[in-house]
């Protein structure tokens, strides 16, 4: 199995709240910093994205990649690459637990493999960067609606 990166922070708002944004994918491009757009390409009966192609530009790594959600519950969300142009797989997942009054501990759990040779140690330093991106952008978005 691939080593995958983690992180989590605290977020001063309900786990509804959160997994608001998180599923707001129409809004990715004005908190994530890496998503220059998004398009929902299908939902499921619940209305909820199952496939959501997004355009990145993470520096190093620009790509057009669409991604299949399953949402387990209103506290996760996992996802996995269905298509891209730089990425051989990407898996990842938001998991909320609630943190005391108000509060949502959001853990973002990450594994991508490029498709261009890359040192394990120079993925983890990216993938640590990317969540560590989206978890700030995030509990921006959620605490300042910014």
């Amino acid at each position: 199995m691939a080593e995958h990166t983690s992180s989590s922070i605290t977020i001063e708002a309900a786990p509804a709240d959160v997994m608001a944004v998180i599923a707001d994918f129409a809004r990715y491009p004005d908190w994530t910093g890496e998503v220059k757009e998004a398009e929902v390409l299908k939902t499921d009966d619940q209305g909820r994205a199952e496939q959501v192609r997004l355009v990145m530009d993470a520096g190093a790594i620009k790509d057009d990649q669409t991604l299949g959600y399953t949402w387990t519950g209103d506290h996760e969300v996992s996802w996995t690459l269905v298509k891209s142009q730089m990425l051989r797989s990407l898996d990842g997942s938001y998991l909320l637990k609630p943190a005391g009054a108000g509060a949502t501990e959001v853990t973002y759990q990450l594994t991508v493999d490029v498709k261009i040779p890359m040192l394990g140690m120079i993925k983890r330093k990216a993938e640590k960067v990317i969540i560590d991106r989206a978890l700030a952008g995030l509990k921006k978005r959620v605490e300042t609606g910014k």
